[in-house]
Protein backbone atom coordinates (compact mmCIF):
# COMPACT_ATOMS: atom_id res chain seq x y z
CA UNK A 1 0.00 0.00 0.00
CA UNK A 2 1.26 3.47 -0.89
CA UNK A 3 1.87 5.71 2.13
CA UNK A 4 0.03 9.03 2.34
CA UNK A 5 1.70 12.05 3.92
CA UNK A 6 0.38 15.41 5.08
CA UNK A 7 2.54 18.24 3.76
CA UNK A 8 0.58 21.30 4.87
CA UNK A 9 -2.70 22.30 6.51
CA UNK A 10 -4.31 25.74 6.57
CA UNK A 11 -7.62 27.23 7.59
CA UNK A 12 -9.44 30.52 7.71
CA UNK A 13 -10.31 32.06 11.05
CA UNK A 14 -13.81 31.09 12.18
CA UNK A 15 -16.29 33.95 11.89
CA UNK A 16 -19.56 34.11 13.78
CA UNK A 17 -22.18 32.43 11.60
CA UNK A 18 -24.59 35.34 11.76
CA UNK A 19 -25.42 38.35 9.65
CA UNK A 20 -23.25 40.51 11.89
CA UNK A 21 -20.33 38.06 11.68
CA UNK A 22 -17.09 39.23 10.07
CA UNK A 23 -17.33 36.68 7.23
CA UNK A 24 -21.00 37.09 6.34
CA UNK A 25 -20.15 39.31 3.35
CA UNK A 26 -17.71 36.70 1.99
CA UNK A 27 -19.35 34.24 -0.38
CA UNK A 28 -18.82 30.51 0.28
CA UNK A 29 -16.78 30.03 -2.89
CA UNK A 30 -14.38 32.84 -1.96
CA UNK A 31 -14.20 31.41 1.55
CA UNK A 32 -13.28 27.99 0.14
CA UNK A 33 -10.79 29.51 -2.30
CA UNK A 34 -8.87 31.22 0.53
CA UNK A 35 -7.14 28.15 2.03
CA UNK A 36 -6.74 26.60 -1.42
CA UNK A 37 -4.84 29.67 -2.63
CA UNK A 38 -2.76 29.65 0.56
CA UNK A 39 -1.65 26.05 -0.02
CA UNK A 40 -0.45 26.94 -3.53
CA UNK A 41 1.31 30.08 -2.29
CA UNK A 42 3.02 28.42 0.69
CA UNK A 43 4.22 25.32 -1.16
CA UNK A 44 6.24 25.20 -4.42
CA UNK A 45 3.77 22.94 -6.20
CA UNK A 46 2.41 22.93 -9.72
CA UNK A 47 -1.37 22.88 -9.29
CA UNK A 48 -1.65 21.02 -12.60
CA UNK A 49 -0.16 18.06 -10.69
CA UNK A 50 -3.03 18.00 -8.18
CA UNK A 51 -5.08 14.89 -8.91
CA UNK A 52 -8.18 16.00 -6.99
CA UNK A 53 -9.62 18.59 -4.65
CA UNK A 54 -12.12 16.98 -2.26
CA UNK A 55 -14.20 19.31 -0.09
CA UNK A 56 -16.83 18.53 2.52
CA UNK A 57 -19.96 20.68 2.68
CA UNK A 58 -23.02 19.86 4.77
CA UNK A 59 -25.43 22.18 2.96
CA UNK A 60 -24.52 21.96 -0.75
CA UNK A 61 -27.39 24.17 -1.90
CA UNK A 62 -27.70 27.74 -3.10
CA UNK A 63 -24.34 29.48 -2.99
CA UNK A 64 -22.68 26.25 -1.84
CA UNK A 65 -24.06 24.06 -4.62
CA UNK A 66 -22.76 23.16 -8.08
CA UNK A 67 -19.60 21.34 -6.86
CA UNK A 68 -18.04 24.07 -4.75
CA UNK A 69 -14.69 22.26 -4.63
CA UNK A 70 -14.13 22.50 -8.38
CA UNK A 71 -15.26 26.11 -8.65
CA UNK A 72 -13.26 27.21 -5.60
CA UNK A 73 -10.13 25.63 -7.08
CA UNK A 74 -10.60 27.68 -10.24
CA UNK A 75 -11.25 30.86 -8.24
CA UNK A 76 -8.08 30.14 -6.24
CA UNK A 77 -6.09 30.14 -9.46
CA UNK A 78 -5.48 26.40 -9.73
CA UNK A 79 -4.64 24.96 -13.12
CA UNK A 80 -7.70 24.00 -15.13
CA UNK A 81 -6.52 20.37 -15.01
CA UNK A 82 -7.10 20.14 -11.23
CA UNK A 83 -10.52 18.49 -10.71
CA UNK A 84 -12.76 18.84 -7.67
CA UNK A 85 -15.64 17.09 -5.92
CA UNK A 86 -17.88 17.80 -2.95
CA UNK A 87 -18.95 15.27 -0.29
CA UNK A 88 -21.40 15.30 2.60
CA UNK A 89 -21.13 13.27 5.80
CA UNK A 90 -22.94 15.75 8.02
CA UNK A 91 -20.64 17.26 10.67
CA UNK A 92 -17.76 14.99 9.63
CA UNK A 93 -17.84 16.17 6.01
CA UNK A 94 -14.48 17.93 6.05
CA UNK A 95 -12.83 15.02 7.84
CA UNK A 96 -14.40 12.58 5.37
CA UNK A 97 -13.02 14.67 2.50
CA UNK A 98 -9.55 14.30 4.03
CA UNK A 99 -10.06 10.55 4.46
CA UNK A 100 -11.02 10.28 0.78
CA UNK A 101 -7.99 12.35 -0.22
CA UNK A 102 -5.64 10.15 1.80
CA UNK A 103 -7.41 7.03 0.58
CA UNK A 104 -6.86 7.95 -3.07
CA UNK A 105 -3.14 8.16 -2.40
CA UNK A 106 -3.00 4.98 -0.30
CA UNK A 107 -4.83 3.12 -3.08
CA UNK A 108 -2.16 4.21 -5.55
CA UNK A 109 -4.59 6.20 -7.67
CA UNK A 110 -3.33 9.72 -6.91
CA UNK A 111 -0.07 11.47 -6.05
CA UNK A 112 -1.23 14.88 -4.77
CA UNK A 113 -4.72 15.53 -3.38
CA UNK A 114 -6.20 18.41 -1.40
CA UNK A 115 -8.82 17.56 1.21
CA UNK A 116 -10.84 20.08 3.21
CA UNK A 117 -14.18 21.70 3.68
CA UNK A 118 -16.23 24.87 3.75
CA UNK A 119 -19.39 26.08 5.42
CA UNK A 120 -20.90 29.55 5.42
CA UNK A 121 -23.55 29.08 8.06
CA UNK A 122 -24.49 32.74 8.03
CA UNK A 123 -25.39 32.61 4.33
CA UNK A 124 -26.55 28.99 3.99
CA UNK A 125 -28.09 28.07 7.37
CA UNK A 126 -28.45 24.58 8.79
CA UNK A 127 -31.25 22.50 7.25
CA UNK A 128 -31.24 24.60 4.07
CA UNK A 129 -31.07 21.40 2.04
CA UNK A 130 -34.12 19.92 3.76
CA UNK A 131 -34.00 16.15 3.52
CA UNK A 132 -36.25 13.35 4.64
CA UNK A 133 -35.30 13.49 8.31
CA UNK A 134 -36.46 17.09 8.45
CA UNK A 135 -39.46 16.79 6.14
CA UNK A 136 -40.77 13.20 6.24
CA UNK A 137 -42.36 12.26 9.61
CA UNK A 138 -42.59 8.58 8.63
CA UNK A 139 -38.84 8.35 8.02
CA UNK A 140 -38.05 10.30 11.20
CA UNK A 141 -40.28 7.98 13.26
CA UNK A 142 -38.94 4.80 11.66
CA UNK A 143 -35.32 5.74 12.39
CA UNK A 144 -35.93 7.34 15.81
CA UNK A 145 -34.45 10.62 14.59
CA UNK A 146 -34.02 13.58 16.93
CA UNK A 147 -32.03 16.80 16.37
CA UNK A 148 -28.46 16.87 17.66
CA UNK A 149 -29.32 19.21 20.51
CA UNK A 150 -31.76 16.64 21.87
CA UNK A 151 -29.07 13.96 21.50
CA UNK A 152 -26.65 16.09 23.51
CA UNK A 153 -29.20 16.66 26.25
CA UNK A 154 -30.02 12.95 26.27
CA UNK A 155 -26.35 12.03 26.65
CA UNK A 156 -25.92 14.49 29.51
CA UNK A 157 -28.99 13.05 31.20
CA UNK A 158 -27.83 9.43 30.76
CA UNK A 159 -24.37 10.16 32.16
CA UNK A 160 -25.45 12.46 35.00
CA UNK A 161 -23.87 15.73 33.90
CA UNK A 162 -25.29 18.87 35.48
CA UNK A 163 -25.84 22.26 33.89
CA UNK A 164 -22.97 23.59 35.98
CA UNK A 165 -20.68 20.80 34.74
CA UNK A 166 -21.35 21.76 31.13
CA UNK A 167 -21.07 25.49 31.76
CA UNK A 168 -17.80 25.06 33.65
CA UNK A 169 -16.32 23.07 30.78
CA UNK A 170 -17.52 25.64 28.25
CA UNK A 171 -15.99 28.53 30.21
CA UNK A 172 -12.73 26.60 30.53
CA UNK A 173 -12.79 25.90 26.80
CA UNK A 174 -12.95 29.61 26.01
CA UNK A 175 -10.02 30.28 28.37
CA UNK A 176 -8.03 27.51 26.72
CA UNK A 177 -8.73 28.87 23.25
CA UNK A 178 -7.77 32.40 24.29
CA UNK A 179 -4.54 31.16 25.85
CA UNK A 180 -3.72 29.19 22.70
CA UNK A 181 -4.35 32.27 20.58
CA UNK A 182 -2.08 34.36 22.79
CA UNK A 183 0.64 31.70 22.64
CA UNK A 184 0.49 31.64 18.84
CA UNK A 185 -0.59 28.00 18.69
CA UNK A 186 -2.70 28.62 15.56
CA UNK A 187 -0.42 31.08 13.76
CA UNK A 188 1.12 28.56 11.39
CA UNK A 189 -2.20 27.31 10.07
CA UNK A 190 -4.32 30.49 9.99
CA UNK A 191 -4.66 32.50 6.77
CA UNK A 192 -6.49 35.85 6.73
CA UNK A 193 -9.72 36.30 4.81
CA UNK A 194 -10.03 39.23 2.42
CA UNK A 195 -13.05 40.77 0.76
CA UNK A 196 -13.43 41.29 -3.00
CA UNK A 197 -11.46 44.54 -2.70
CA UNK A 198 -8.52 42.84 -1.03
CA UNK A 199 -9.22 44.29 2.43
CA UNK A 200 -8.52 41.93 5.33
CA UNK A 201 -11.79 41.22 7.16
CA UNK A 202 -10.71 38.57 9.69
CA UNK A 203 -7.40 37.26 11.04
CA UNK A 204 -8.36 35.44 14.27
CA UNK A 205 -11.21 33.24 15.43
CA UNK A 206 -14.18 35.44 16.20
CA UNK A 207 -16.04 33.14 18.58
CA UNK A 208 -13.50 32.98 21.39
CA UNK A 209 -14.80 34.73 24.52
CA UNK A 210 -12.17 34.56 27.28
CA UNK A 211 -14.37 36.53 29.68
CA UNK A 212 -16.99 33.75 29.71
CA UNK A 213 -17.77 32.50 33.21
CA UNK A 214 -20.07 29.92 34.75
CA UNK A 215 -22.05 32.81 36.18
CA UNK A 216 -22.52 34.56 32.84
CA UNK A 217 -23.59 31.29 31.19
CA UNK A 218 -26.12 30.60 33.93
CA UNK A 219 -28.42 33.31 32.57
CA UNK A 220 -28.89 31.59 29.19
CA UNK A 221 -32.02 29.56 28.54
CA UNK A 222 -31.80 25.95 27.30
CA UNK A 223 -31.81 25.95 23.51
CA UNK A 224 -33.58 22.67 22.82
CA UNK A 225 -36.35 22.45 25.40
CA UNK A 226 -39.07 23.59 23.01
CA UNK A 227 -37.94 21.16 20.32
CA UNK A 228 -38.00 18.35 22.80
CA UNK A 229 -41.21 19.10 24.62
CA UNK A 230 -43.43 20.77 22.03
CA UNK A 231 -42.31 18.91 18.90
CA UNK A 232 -42.25 15.48 20.54
CA UNK A 233 -38.53 14.70 20.27
CA UNK A 234 -38.22 14.09 24.01
CA UNK A 235 -40.83 11.34 23.66
CA UNK A 236 -38.81 9.75 20.84
CA UNK A 237 -35.67 9.80 22.98
CA UNK A 238 -37.42 8.35 26.03
CA UNK A 239 -39.05 5.61 23.93
CA UNK A 240 -35.61 4.65 22.62
CA UNK A 241 -33.96 4.93 26.05
CA UNK A 242 -36.69 4.06 28.59
CA UNK A 243 -34.21 4.22 31.48
CA UNK A 244 -34.51 8.00 31.10
CA UNK A 245 -37.70 9.25 32.73
CA UNK A 246 -37.13 12.83 31.62
CA UNK A 247 -34.64 14.50 29.26
CA UNK A 248 -32.86 17.28 31.13
CA UNK A 249 -32.33 20.18 28.75
CA UNK A 250 -28.93 21.55 29.70
CA UNK A 251 -27.36 22.79 26.48
CA UNK A 252 -27.66 26.36 25.25
CA UNK A 253 -25.90 28.78 22.93
CA UNK A 254 -23.05 29.28 25.40
CA UNK A 255 -22.04 25.66 25.96
CA UNK A 256 -22.83 24.19 22.53
CA UNK A 257 -20.58 24.11 19.49
CA UNK A 258 -20.58 27.48 17.78
CA UNK A 259 -22.36 28.42 14.56
CA UNK A 260 -19.48 29.67 12.39
CA UNK A 261 -18.30 30.45 8.87
CA UNK A 262 -14.97 29.03 7.73
CA UNK A 263 -12.94 26.81 5.42
CA UNK A 264 -9.84 24.62 5.61
CA UNK A 265 -7.56 22.66 3.27
CA UNK A 266 -4.94 19.94 3.74
CA UNK A 267 -2.30 18.91 1.20
CA UNK A 268 -1.80 15.14 0.98
CA UNK A 269 0.76 13.39 -1.18
CA UNK A 270 3.05 10.45 -1.73
CA UNK A 271 6.65 10.53 -0.58
CA UNK A 272 7.75 10.76 -4.23
CA UNK A 273 5.42 13.69 -4.96
CA UNK A 274 6.74 15.53 -1.93
CA UNK A 275 10.33 14.97 -3.03
CA UNK A 276 9.48 16.14 -6.53
CA UNK A 277 8.35 19.53 -5.23
CA UNK A 278 10.80 19.80 -2.33
CA UNK A 279 8.15 19.35 0.39
CA UNK A 280 8.78 18.12 3.92
CA UNK A 281 6.16 15.76 5.39
CA UNK A 282 4.48 16.90 8.61
CA UNK A 283 2.66 13.63 9.32
CA UNK A 284 1.86 10.22 7.87
CA UNK A 285 -1.67 8.82 7.65
CA UNK A 286 -1.77 5.41 9.32
CA UNK A 287 -5.48 4.62 9.09
CA UNK A 288 -8.95 6.12 9.09
CA UNK A 289 -12.41 4.76 9.81
CA UNK A 290 -16.09 5.66 9.77
CA UNK A 291 -18.95 4.17 11.77
CA UNK A 292 -22.71 4.52 11.88
CA UNK A 293 -24.34 5.09 15.25
CA UNK A 294 -27.86 4.84 16.59
CA UNK A 295 -29.62 8.01 15.27
CA UNK A 296 -31.19 9.05 18.57
CA UNK A 297 -27.90 9.18 20.45
CA UNK A 298 -25.62 9.77 17.40
CA UNK A 299 -22.91 11.83 19.18
CA UNK A 300 -21.05 8.79 20.54
CA UNK A 301 -19.70 8.00 17.07
CA UNK A 302 -16.17 9.43 17.44
CA UNK A 303 -15.15 6.96 20.17
CA UNK A 304 -16.20 3.95 18.10
CA UNK A 305 -14.51 5.37 15.00
CA UNK A 306 -11.28 5.85 17.00
CA UNK A 307 -11.39 2.24 18.17
CA UNK A 308 -12.00 1.01 14.62
CA UNK A 309 -9.15 3.11 13.21
CA UNK A 310 -6.78 1.89 15.92
CA UNK A 311 -7.63 -1.74 15.15
CA UNK A 312 -7.07 -1.11 11.46
CA UNK A 313 -3.67 0.42 12.22
CA UNK A 314 -2.71 -2.44 14.53
CA UNK A 315 -2.55 -0.09 17.52
CA UNK A 316 -4.38 0.59 20.75
CA UNK A 317 -4.97 3.76 22.76
CA UNK A 318 -1.77 3.26 24.75
CA UNK A 319 0.26 3.73 21.57
CA UNK A 320 -1.15 7.22 20.99
CA UNK A 321 0.31 10.22 22.79
CA UNK A 322 -2.05 12.89 21.45
CA UNK A 323 -5.74 12.75 20.62
CA UNK A 324 -7.73 15.52 18.95
CA UNK A 325 -11.46 14.84 18.92
CA UNK A 326 -13.59 17.41 17.12
CA UNK A 327 -14.29 20.26 19.55
CA UNK A 328 -12.98 18.41 22.59
CA UNK A 329 -9.36 19.55 22.22
CA UNK A 330 -5.95 18.07 22.87
CA UNK A 331 -4.74 15.60 25.47
CA UNK A 332 -1.25 14.23 26.10
CA UNK A 333 -0.74 10.68 27.32
CA UNK A 334 0.69 11.15 30.84
CA UNK A 335 2.64 7.89 30.60
CA UNK A 336 4.52 9.27 27.60
CA UNK A 337 5.31 12.50 29.44
CA UNK A 338 6.64 10.67 32.48
CA UNK A 339 8.67 8.28 30.33
CA UNK A 340 10.40 11.14 28.57
CA UNK A 341 10.99 13.15 31.75
CA UNK A 342 12.51 10.05 33.32
CA UNK A 343 14.86 9.62 30.37
CA UNK A 344 15.92 13.26 30.56
CA UNK A 345 16.64 12.98 34.29
CA UNK A 346 18.29 9.55 34.15
CA UNK A 347 21.83 10.95 34.34
CA UNK A 348 21.04 12.99 37.43
CA UNK A 349 20.71 16.19 35.44
CA UNK A 350 17.66 18.34 34.90
CA UNK A 351 15.90 19.12 31.59
CA UNK A 352 16.79 22.29 29.73
CA UNK A 353 14.23 24.28 27.77
CA UNK A 354 15.42 22.57 24.55
CA UNK A 355 15.04 19.17 26.14
CA UNK A 356 11.56 20.04 27.37
CA UNK A 357 10.60 21.20 23.88
CA UNK A 358 11.70 17.80 22.56
CA UNK A 359 9.80 16.12 25.39
CA UNK A 360 6.57 17.90 24.53
CA UNK A 361 6.99 17.15 20.84
CA UNK A 362 7.70 13.45 21.41
CA UNK A 363 4.88 13.21 23.93
CA UNK A 364 2.34 14.22 21.37
CA UNK A 365 2.44 17.90 20.47
CA UNK A 366 3.41 19.01 17.01
CA UNK A 367 6.67 20.96 16.99
CA UNK A 368 4.88 24.27 16.35
CA UNK A 369 2.53 23.64 19.27
CA UNK A 370 5.43 22.80 21.58
CA UNK A 371 7.29 25.95 20.55
CA UNK A 372 4.19 28.08 21.06
CA UNK A 373 3.50 26.56 24.47
CA UNK A 374 7.08 27.04 25.63
CA UNK A 375 7.41 30.61 24.35
CA UNK A 376 3.94 31.65 25.46
CA UNK A 377 3.65 29.90 28.79
CA UNK A 378 6.92 28.76 30.32
CA UNK A 379 8.39 32.21 30.84
CA UNK A 380 9.78 31.40 34.29
CA UNK A 381 11.93 28.57 32.93
CA UNK A 382 15.63 29.29 32.81
CA UNK A 383 17.57 27.90 29.85
CA UNK A 384 19.70 25.79 32.20
CA UNK A 385 18.41 23.72 35.10
CA UNK A 386 15.32 23.70 37.28
CA UNK A 387 15.48 23.99 41.08
CA UNK A 388 16.33 20.79 42.95
CA UNK A 389 12.80 20.74 44.40
CA UNK A 390 11.40 20.32 40.87
CA UNK A 391 13.63 17.31 40.27
CA UNK A 392 12.66 15.76 43.59
CA UNK A 393 8.96 16.21 42.89
CA UNK A 394 9.08 14.75 39.39
CA UNK A 395 11.08 11.75 40.60
CA UNK A 396 8.45 11.15 43.31
CA UNK A 397 5.69 11.32 40.68
CA UNK A 398 7.57 8.82 38.51
CA UNK A 399 8.05 6.42 41.43
CA UNK A 400 4.33 6.56 42.24
CA UNK A 401 3.49 5.95 38.60
CA UNK A 402 5.66 2.81 38.52
CA UNK A 403 3.79 1.49 41.58
CA UNK A 404 0.35 2.26 40.15
CA UNK A 405 0.70 2.73 36.35
CA UNK A 406 -3.05 2.57 35.69
CA UNK A 407 -3.95 5.66 37.70
CA UNK A 408 -3.66 8.04 34.76
CA UNK A 409 -6.15 10.59 36.08
CA UNK A 410 -4.32 11.18 39.35
CA UNK A 411 -1.00 11.18 37.54
CA UNK A 412 -2.12 13.75 35.01
CA UNK A 413 -3.38 16.07 37.75
CA UNK A 414 -0.04 15.87 39.56
CA UNK A 415 1.87 16.49 36.34
CA UNK A 416 -0.26 19.52 35.56
CA UNK A 417 0.35 20.94 39.03
CA UNK A 418 4.09 20.29 38.58
CA UNK A 419 4.15 22.17 35.28
CA UNK A 420 2.08 24.99 36.78
CA UNK A 421 4.35 25.46 39.81
CA UNK A 422 7.64 25.42 38.00
CA UNK A 423 6.77 26.99 34.65
CA UNK A 424 4.14 29.59 35.57
CA UNK A 425 1.94 28.42 32.72
CA UNK A 426 -1.31 29.83 34.10
CA UNK A 427 -4.20 29.27 31.68
CA UNK A 428 -1.86 28.62 28.73
CA UNK A 429 -1.39 25.04 29.97
CA UNK A 430 -5.11 24.35 29.82
CA UNK A 431 -5.20 24.18 26.04
CA UNK A 432 -2.96 21.12 26.23
CA UNK A 433 -4.37 19.59 29.40
CA UNK A 434 -2.52 16.50 30.45
CA UNK A 435 -4.34 13.20 30.43
CA UNK A 436 -7.51 14.11 28.51
CA UNK A 437 -9.57 11.00 27.77
CA UNK A 438 -9.15 9.87 24.15
CA UNK A 439 -12.92 9.65 23.63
Amino acid sequence: MTEAYIYDAVRTPRGRGRRDGALHAVTPVRLAATPLAALAQRNPIDTAAIDDVVFGCVEPVGEQSCDIARIAALVAGYDIAAPGTQVNRFCASGLEACNIAAGQIMAGQSDLVVGGGVESMSRVPMMSSGGMWATDPQVAALTHFVPQGISADLLATLHGYSRRDLDAYAAQSHRRAAAAQAAGAFDRSLVPVRDVGGRVVLTTDEGVRPDTTVESLASLKPAFADQGEKLGFDAVAIARYPEVLRVEHLHHAGNSSAIVDGAAAVLFGTRAAGARFGLTPRARVRAFASVGTEPTIMLTGPSFAVEKALRRAGMDARDVDLFEVSVVGYGMNPKAVVTHIKALCSDGGLPSIDALRDLLTEAGLLRAQADALLSGGFKALRPTDLPQTAADEIREIMEDFEINPQNNEALSMRLERWFARHFETHDARLHHRLGAHPH
